[in-house]
């Protein structure tokens, strides 16, 4: 059974030009659970009734299907439950030790431009992953943060997180998934992001020995380097 979350937040009244609130989760968030409140905070960002929110949360096993998932990548289907959810991108995994980030932000207040925004997530992760000494990278050709694996093979790369975003009236919801410590066996049952010839790590499977805490503490120090404030 999964317990309802328990909250620790810094919340603060909605004014242009102050910092986001942050959330921490510390049980398993059911996924549809999540999604309603996201969908609920956007809209109040939307109205100006409440701050922009970055919720750090961990999820129970289950696979998502975004907007472009291909039911062929859905390996075994009847391993965990698959929401179909309205994020861009494909299939993925969500999981006990992958740190999913909630970012509901107020683009009109920042840059109103998609692109950037996802640009600016991948930007975050490089550096969240630069405290750890990992060397996250980008590809013109693939949503996602990836780290070069040459031990294990000649072009060899693996994706470390991932990123599927949705706006409404500007405001953005969804967000980003780090691999932390997940069991990795659970991305067998899809063909993660539809991308068949590179696979999954974590920075525990790459010998980083750090905790969801530690990884929490590194988000919110390098958030502001990306995203600044508001305008």
């Amino acid at each position: 059974m999964v317990n309802n979350p328990q909250i620790l937040t810094t919340a603060s009244a909605p004014q242009t030009g102050s910092e986001p609130e942050w959330r921490i989760s510390d049980a398993l968030v059911p996924y549809e659970q999540a999604v309603a409140e996201m969908e609920t905070r956007a809209d109040q960002i939307a109205r100006g009734t409440a701050p922009e929110l970055v919720w750090l949360l961990e999820h129970p096993p289950l696979y998502t299907a975004g907007t472009s998932a291909d039911a062929s990548d859905l390996l075994t289907p009847d391993r965990f439950a698959v929401h179909k959810t309205g994020r861009g991108g494909q299939y993925t995994y969500h999981g006990p030790g992958q740190r999913v980030v909630y970012v509901m932000l107020d683009l009109k207040r920042r840059t109103p431009d998609v692109r950037a925004f996802v640009a600016d997530l991948e930007s975050w992760l490089i550096a969240t992953l630069a405290q750890f000494n990992v060397t996250g990278e980008r590809r013109e050709d693939r949503v996602g943060v990836w780290v070069q694996r040459p031990e294990l093979g000649p072009g060899r790369e693996d994706k470390i997180a991932a990123i599927g975003v949705r706006l409404r009236r500007w405001v953005t919801f969804h967000g980003i998934s780090l691999n932390v410590d997940p069991d990795l066996e659970h991305f067998s049952g899809i063909v993660p992001c539809g991308v068949t010839q590179h696979g999954v790590t974590s920075l525990v499977d790459l010998g980083q020995l750090v905790s969801l805490a530690d990884v929490d503490m590194a988000l919110k120090s390098t958030f502001d380097e990306v995203f600044g404030r508001q305008k």
